[in-house]
């Protein structure tokens, strides 16, 4: 019998491939949203290709499974080509494009397009995956934020197993996140609250179409970014019926379904549709096999809906949640590593939820649209440390808390005389419920905060000089009714940005702009013993950009691009206890904020960043990126800067893949991160209050850790059948072998009973060598 199953299993995979095929739809729009009539697609290289009806759709059958490069054009548009598109015979998502209007005056020297898209508002310090990018990515183990990590300028975490996106030189919460324009401020699982940061993306990577980072130049739109804005754009639903897709991996397993629900009867369009998904972790399990003590659980859920009112309205539902359980549990026989481990681990029980409405309406005067989005987003997290974690007693420190905010976002786009405009305004309504107990520092307080944040933007942007010239300017003001002193006008934020075409292939870009961040509610809802609020004259957080660039367009396809950049921090929060800024934590299980905090820290972060870039051609794709930088904080005393956690001064990464035939694909990632400061451990203090771990603030930058060097390499080998395509891949993360580079840890001495000695003392964990982590997965759409 399985002799058989695997000779039918052999022989489907030598099948004739002229016999399978797939299909691609998708739709070209206008920037304003209005569709394209007769507008082209083409693959190229092959003769197939179609106009667009109408409703600005298309569809092209009967085209062999493989990876395309897909243009689309319209006659006085600005072409658009889309990299590394995969056709499957099943589950190929649609393709969508928005094409911008060209001059009317055109130049007698045609100007040399880049291989990605920007808006006018940034047009430098901007980088962007596709989906078969992302679904693809090495080492990433389907984990979109994991991806994100390796974009340039983005540092890894200490220990290089957390999500936090650490972007040239700020902060771990530095950075907002939006999924199809709705505000997502926890993507991870088990995330440091005050922060965003955790060990595993909510996101699944079979909803994502598109994922963009700007490190600078942000739109107008988006408050609260000091370092960088990434924006998940998610894909459509297939309009041609039901389908799935399951994937399976080393650590977790996940479904996806989608399917129209209503169609349209005058001209046959799809109305209305859903996009679902469900995770299953099962990482507790498999620590629980190789004897780890930690026993992380998890669920994630996803879902999209949209629904077509008329021609000129449509609704776009979306949401995201998740249920955390992070565990401990001493093996039979520990080792002191896994006792030391098992000691310190806090208890994390931690529940999030956001769901959104979109109102897209297009103006019937062709000139503009409006989006009015209507969100909440929701976290409960309880994190607990015991003296005692067998028995879970000696209770040490407790923060049980609620985080929910309810958003009303309207963006009005304009296009006028060719000026696009862009204005609009959030209204917010925060509630913070908090209940904490801290023996050490000897206070235990609830508090609880409700207050309206209010924010109004506007951005005009304009090409000059028959195209030569891209010129985009906004501001920006928000205000709060809880912090003291609170005003529009107090955090005014201009921004400026333009990009000049020296030559057919050269360009000049160029940005400068302020941003502010009010701080975290954590830091806001902090009580003393008399229940007062001792933060509530905090300041937002400023941010002054200033980044220069240029950039070589090689060739349709490649890209090369040399950036200056200078970041100035001002009224950034300092730890009193500590004396630190809190720019040096947020990057760990931990409650970020929750103690008495100074707006009087000042910081610095500049360098320049290399980027070389290659679109899929002739088989081969490739990134490669190299960033020196300083990264510097003040502390209590704005005149000394002190070297932070992050500055490694030398970054680099390198992305490559190559497609061979019969749909085998190998790609690699290899990440280099130099010698990057640590706070170490003041080993008296936590003798005395161990499993506590005291830092010793004062010693920060005294030592380094070890350079970071991680290599990972995947293999996919893909089949497509008449109702199923299959993606099977293997990967081997850190097949260098390298030594994760980590502060030096201590665990309590104990005798041959497991006792601890007398008098107390602490001993160092060894570090561990270095080890190739084998991974494999398969993916099926159906």
């Amino acid at each position: 019998m399985k002799k058989t199953l695997f000779l039918l299993l052999f022989a489907l995979s030598l099948t004739g491939f002229s016999q399978i095929s797939g299909t691609l739809r998708g739709k070209i729009l206008e920037e304003n949203q209005s569709p394209l009539f007769g507008a082209t697609v083409v693959l190229e290289g092959t003769s197939f290709g179609a106009i667009t009806d109408e409703l600005g759709q298309f569809s092209i059958p009967n085209i062999p499974p493989g990876t395309y490069t897909i243009q689309a054009g319209y006659l006085g548009f600005t072409p658009q080509t889309v990299f590394n598109f995969q056709i499957k015979s099943v589950g190929t998502p649609p393709l969508n494009f928005v094409l911008l209007e060209a001059s009317e005056a055109l130049d007698e020297v045609v100007l040399a397009l880049s291989p990605i898209k920007r808006p006018k508002e940034t047009p430098l310090s901007t980088q962007s995956l596709s989906a078969v990018e992302i679904a693809n990515y090495p080492g990433s183990n389907n984990d979109v934020v994991q991806v994100a990590q390796t974009l340039p300028g983005v540092s890894p975490s200490i220990g290089g197993f957390r999500n936090d996106l650490i972007i040239r030189g700020g902060a771990p919460n530095e950075v907002v996140y939006y999924l199809d324009g709705i505000e997502i401020p926890n993507i991870n699982h088990f995330s440091t609250q005050g922060s965003a940061g955790g060990p595993v993306g909510m996101l699944n990577v079979s909803f994502i179409s598109d994922v963009r980072l700007s490190a600078s130049a942000f739109g107008a739109q988006y408050n609260n970014p000091l370092s960088g804005v990434l924006q998940f754009t998610q894909r459509d639903v297939n309009p041609e019926g039901f389908a799935g897709n399951f994937r399976l991996s080393a650590s977790e397993a996940a479904l996806t379904l989608e399917t129209p629900l209503s169609v349209n009867k005058d001209n046959g369009a799809v109305k209305t549709d859903v996009l679902f998904s469900v995770r299953r972790s099962y990482l507790q399990f498999l620590f629980e096999l190789i004897g780890l003590p930690i026993r992380p659980d998890y669920w994630d859920y996803q879902y999209k809906l949209n629904h077509k009112i008329d021609a000129y309205n449509s609704l776009s539902f979306v949401g995201l949640g998740s249920i955390d359980k992070f565990t401990v549990a001493l093996p039979e026989d520990p080792t002191p590593e896994q006792q030391a481990t098992f000691d310190q681990v806090p208890f994390i029980n931690q529940n999030s939820n956001t769901v959104g409405v979109t109102w897209k309406r297009r103006f019937k005067d062709q000139n503009g649209f409006m989006e009015m989005s209507l969100s909440n987003n929701s976290l409960w997290n309880t994190y607990s440390e015991y003296n005692d974690n067998a028995s879970q007693t000696g209770l040490r420190f407790q923060n049980d808390a609620l985080e929910s905010e309810t958003k009303l976002r309207v963006a009005v786009n304009r296009f006028d005389k060719a000026w696009k405009w862009s204005h609009g305004f959030h209204l917010q309504r925060a509630f913070y419920e908090n209940s904490t107990l801290n023996t050490l520092a000897g206070f235990n307080y609830n508090t609880t905060l409700d207050f309206i944040n209010y924010g109004v933007f506007t951005q005009g942007s304009k090409n000059f000089f028959k195209d030569r010239l891209a010129f985009s300017v906004g501001f920006r003001m928000d205000g709060d009714t809880f912090t003291k002193g609170s005003n529009l006008l107090k955090t005014f934020s201009p921004r400026v940005s333009a990009s000049y075409s020296l030559a057919p292939s050269w360009k000049l870009n160029g940005t400068a702009g302020v941003y502010y961040k009010i701080p975290p509610y954590t830091m806001l809802g902090f009580q003393n013993a008399s229940q007062e609020f001792l933060n509530q004259d905090l300041d937002y957080t400023r941010s002054t950009h200033l980044v220069l660039g240029v950039e070589k367009i090689l060739n349709p396809a490649a890209r090369l691009s040399l950036e200056g950049f200078y970041k100035y921090y001002s009224d950034y929060p300092v730890s009193l206890e500590d004396g630190v800024s809190m720019a040096n934590k947020g990057a760990g299980f931990e409650v970020l904020g929750n103690e008495a905090i100074a707006s009087v820290g000042q910081g610095k972060a500049y360098g320049l960043e290399l980027l070389w870039q290659q679109k899929l051609t002739d088989r081969f794709f490739g990134i490669f990126s190299y960033t020196y930088f300083y990264s510097t904080f003040s502390g209590l005393d704005p005149q000394v800067f002190r070297p932070s956690v992050w500055d490694s001064r030398h970054l680099a990464s390198f992305t490559t893949g190559y497609k061979l035939p019969r749909n085998w694909e190998v790609s690699a990632r290899h990440r280099f991160a130099a010698a990057t400061p640590f706070v170490p451990t003041d080993v008296a203090q936590t003798t005395q209050v161990y499993p506590q771990i005291i830092l010793d603030y004062d010693r920060l930058g005294s030592e380094k850790l070890d350079p970071f060097n991680q290599l990972d390499i995947r293999i996919d080998k893909k089949w497509f059948y008449k109702k199923m395509a299959l993606d099977f891949f293997i990967e081997l993360q850190n097949a260098l072998a390298s030594a994760n580079p980590q502060p030096p840890s201590y665990g309590l001495s104990r005798d041959a009973s497991g006792l601890p000695v007398n008098p107390r003392s602490l001993f160092q964990i060894p570090i561990e060598e270095g080890s190739v982590i084998p991974s494999f997965g398969i993916v099926i759409d159906f």
